[in-house]
C-alpha cells in the first residue's frame, strides 16, 4: 500500500510512496507524533536525480527489516532538500560540523523537537541497521546523553550563524580576487581545483565581467580555457546539448550524469557572454545547443522548466549516454563508426565503465557537414534506449536563473524563441507561484506546493524578470520586480545589511539560516544584490543601491577569503564597480536596432538598458528622452548624468568607450 508520500507534489517523495516505511512529510503533526510515542526521528534528506540516493532506497528503504525497525521504533520523515532548501541548509550544517563532510542522502537522528544527536550520509543496509540498533540502545539507555549531545550541537550551530563584519569590495579587492582566482587555476585542463571538478559558473561570470571593465587577459584566459575544456570533455552532451552536474576526473572526461536546470541555465549566460566578449563560434554552437536542450528536454508543458533529469537510467548510472566502438558501428556503420570513435575519443578499452566510454570533441571535425549527420544518427539511435527519468518539480529560483539566461542569449543571438520561451516561463510563475506579494517555492503539473519561496527565489527571479525586461522593454517586468524586492527587504534582510535565507514569518527552525556563500547557484544574498543593484540602475531609487551595496560589503569577507565561493557576490561587485552605464534607446526601426545592438554587445558589466517610445510609463530611464529630429536616438547616462544624445552607431559606440 502507498504511505503518506503518495500525496505529496515532489517527485522524490513520490519516488518513496511505495516504501514499506511509514514516511511522514515535514509536518508540525510528523514531530507531534514522536512526541506522543517518545521516539525518536529519522530524517532523511535527497533529491530526485541523486544516485546515492536511489542506491540508499533501493538497498534500505524498499527492505521489509529496515522498515520494520523504522516503524516500530522511529518517525520518519523524507525531505526533498530542493522543495526545503531551509531544512536541508540547517541539517547540513550540523551534519558538517558532525562529520566533516556533507552529501546526500543526509541521513538524521533528531529528537521530537528536531534538535540533530546524529548524522550522516549514505548507509549501506548493514550499516544502517547497525546505526538504527545503536541509536535504539542510547534512546531507551542513555536519554540524557543523548539530549545533551543534541543541545551542544544546536548551541554550537546557533553560535555560529553570525553576520560578519562589513567589508567593502572596491577595485583591490577584485583584483585580488582574480588572483587567488590565478593561482587556482589548472592551466593543463581548465577549471580550479582538482578532481571532482563541478562547473564554476558564477567564478567565470565574474572573470569575464572583471574582463569587461579591466581588459584582464589573464581573467579572459581563465575563462576561455575553462569552457573549452568543459565544452569538448564528456562533461557535455555532444549530441544533445547541456551539461552534466560535475566531472569525477580532472580531464572533465567522466560526468557525473544529471542534468541540474541550474547549472544548465548558468552556464547558458556564461557562455553567451564569452561569445559576446570574443566572438567565438564555439561559444555560441555551445550556448545555443544549450538553450535548445533547455526548451527541448526541461520544457514542461506550462511553460517553465523541470529541475533536473536523472543521473540514472535503470539504476545503471551512464546506461543512456556512453558508447562502445561497436555500437557505434552499429548506428553508422564500420567505415563511419570508426571515424566517430576516433573524433570522440570512444576506445576499446572504455574511458568510463566496463569498456564504454563517455562522448568527447576535443577538436572540431574536419568535415562538418558529415559530423552533423552522423550526429543526428546517433541522437536518434540514443533516443531509442531507455531514458533518465526527469524530476518535474519547477523551483522558483532555478527558473529565475533560466529566464535571465535565455533572454541574454534570444536578444544577442536575435533569436526570437529564447525570448518567448523566456516571457512564457515568466508569466507562469508569476500567475502559478505569486501569493499576492509572496512566492511559493515549487510547483508541479501547474499546482504550487505549500512550502514558500526563500531569498534565493526572490532575487533569481527578480533577476530573470529584469534581464527580460531589458530584452523586451516591457514595464510590466520592472513593476513585479518592485514587488518581489519590497518583499525581501521587509522580511529578509538582517541587521547587518545581509540578508537570511528565510523570511521573518517563515517556519520557526532551530536556528535560522543565512549562508552567503555561492555555491552550485547564488545565495540568496547575492542573488538579491545584484537584483538591487540593477533595479536601482533601472530606475534611479538610491534606496536599493544603498541596499544593494551593503548586501555586497556583508559578503566582502568571504569574498576576499575564498572567492571560489563568492563568484556572484563578485560578478554582482564588478557591476557595482562599472557602474551604473544607463543607456536608453527611443524610437523603433533600423536605426533603433542598430543602437539596440551596440549597446546589448558591450562588455560593461555595470551597463543597463531601457528602450522604447519616449516617456513610456514606468520606466524611468524613458521620461524625458525624446526622439531627435523625429528619428531614433540614445541617451548615454552615467549615473543619471547623461551625454547628448546621440543617432548613430559609430557615436553609440564612442560614448560607450568614454569613461
Amino acid at each position: 500500500m502507498p504511505n503518506r508520500l503518495a500525496q505529496a507534489t515532489s517527485p522524490y517523495l513520490l519516488q518513496h510512496a511505495d516504501n514499506p516505511v511509514d514516511w511522514w512529510e515535514w509536518s508540525e503533526e510528523a514531530f507531534a507524533e514522536a512526541k506522543r510515542r517518545d521516539v525518536p526521528v529519522l530524517l532523511s534528506i535527497g533529491y530526485a536525480a541523486c544516485h546515492w540516493c536511489h542506491v540508499m532506497a533501493h538497498e534500505s528503504f524498499a527492505d521489509d527489516e529496515v522498515a520494520a525497525v523504522l516503524n516500530d521504533r522511529f518517525v520518519s520523515i523524507k525531505v526533498d532538500r530542493e522543495e526545503r532548501p531551509d531544512i536541508d541548509a540547517i541539517y547540513m550544517s550540523a551534519t558538517t560540523a558532525m562529520t566533516g563532510q556533507g552529501g546526500w542522502p543526509m541521513t538524521c537522528l533528531l529528537t521530537p523537537d528536531g534538535a540533530p544527536f546524529f548524522c550522516g550520509t549514505y548507509f549501506p543496509q548493514e550499516g544502517f541497521l547497525r546505526l538504527l540498533d545503536a541509536v535504539i540502545d542510547a534512546w531507551t539507555q542513555r536519554r540524557d546523553e543523548v539530549l545533551a549531545s543534541s543541545a551542544h550541537v544546536v548551541d554550537a550551530l546557533q553560535s555560529v550563524i553570525v553576520a560578519a563584519t562589513p567589508l567593502p569590495i572596491g577595485p583591490d579587492e577584485l583584483q585580488q580576487a582574480a588572483d587567488r582566482l590565478a593561482s587556482q587555476y589548472d592551466g593543463r585542463n581548465g577549471g580550479f581545483g582538482s578532481a571532482p571538478k563541478f562547473p564554476p559558473s558564477m567564478v567565470l561570470e565574474f572573470l569575464l565581467r572583471h574582463y569587461g571593465r579591466t581588459g584582464s587577459q589573464p581573467a579572459m584566459q581563465m575563462v576561455a580555457g575553462t569552457c573549452e575544456a568543459m565544452a569538448r570533455g564528456g562533461m557535455y552532451d555532444q549530441l544533445a546539448g547541456g551539461f552534466a552536474r560535475y566531472s569525477v576526473d580532472a580531464q572533465w572526461v567522466v560526468p557525473h550524469f544529471e542534468k541540474m536546470l541550474y547549472d544548465n541555465a548558468q552556464l547558458l549566460h556564461v557562455y553567451t557572454h564569452l561569445w559576446r566578449a570574443t566572438r567565438s563560434p564555439l561559444a555560441e554552437r555551445v550556448a545555443r545547443e544549450t538553450a535548445d536542450f533547455l526548451i527541448r528536454d526541461l520544457g514542461t508543458a506550462q511553460g517553465a522548466f523541470a529541475s533536473a533529469l536523472d543521473a540514472d537510467t535503470d539504476g545503471v548510472e551512464g546506461l543512456t549516454y556512453s558508447w562502445t566502438p561497436a555500437q557505434l558501428a552499429d548506428v553508422l556503420g564500420n567505415e563511419d563508426g570508426a571515424r566517430a570513435a576516433a573524433l570522440l575519443t570512444v576506445t576499446g578499452q572504455g574511458t568510463f565503465e566496463l569498456g564504454s566510454s563517455t562522448l568527447q570533441l576535443r577538436q572540431d571535425p574536419d568535415d562538418a557537414t558529415w559530423w552533423a549527420t552522423a550526429r543526428q544518427r546517433l541522437l536518434a539511435a540514443r533516443d531509442e534506449r531507455p531514458q533518465p527519468a526527469r524530476d518535474d518539480k519547477v523551483i522558483t529560483a532555478w527558473n529565475g536563473l533560466a529566464i535571465a539566461g535565455l533572454a541574454d542569449a534570444g536578444v544577442l543571438f536575435e533569436e526570437s524563441r529564447y525570448v518567448v520561451a523566456a516571457e512564457r516561463c515568466a508569466r507562469f510563475l508569476l500567475d502559478t507561484h505569486s501569493d499576492g506579494d509572496r512566492v511559493h517555492r515549487s510547483s508541479r503539473n501547474g499546482v504550487a506546493s505549500a512550502a514558500m519561496g526563500v531569498a534565493e527565489d526572490y532575487g533569481d527571479l527578480a533577476e530573470g524578470l529584469l534581464a527580460l525586461q531589458q530584452a523586451t522593454g516591457d514595464p510590466g517586468w520592472l513593476r513585479a520586480v518592485e514587488r518581489l524586492l519590497e518583499v525581501a527587504l521587509r522580511h529578509f534582510a538582517d541587521s547587518s545589511g545581509g540578508f537570511f535565507d528565510t523570511a521573518d514569518d517563515a517556519e520557526q527552525l532551530f536556528t535560522r539560516p543565512r549562508d552567503p556563500s555561492d555555491n552550485a547557484a547564488p545565495s540568496g544574498q547575492s542573488a538579491l544584490a545584484g537584483a538591487l543593484l540593477s533595479y536601482a540602475a533601472l530606475t534611479g531609487s538610491t534606496r536599493h543601491r544603498a541596499a544593494a551595496d551593503a548586501a555586497l560589503a556583508s559578503a566582502g569577507e568571504l569574498a576576499s577569503r575564498e572567492p571560489r565561493f563568492a563568484g556572484w557576490t563578485l560578478a554582482v561587485a564588478e557591476a557595482a564597480m562599472a557602474g551604473p552605464v544607463q543607456v536608453a534607446v527611443v524610437g523603433e526601426g533600423p536605426v533603433a536596432d542598430g543602437l539596440l545592438a551596440v549597446a546589448r554587445n558591450s562588455t560593461s558589466p555595470g551597463l543597463v538598458l531601457a528602450h522604447g517610445a519616449p516617456d513610456v510609463p514606468g520606466v524611468p530611464l524613458l521620461a524625458d528622452r525624446p526622439l531627435v529630429a523625429d528619428g531614433a536616438a540614445a541617451y548615454v547616462c552615467r549615473g543619471f548624468v547623461c551625454d547628448r544624445p546621440v543617432t548613430s552607431v559609430g557615436d553609440l559606440v564612442a560614448a560607450l568607450e568614454r569613461p
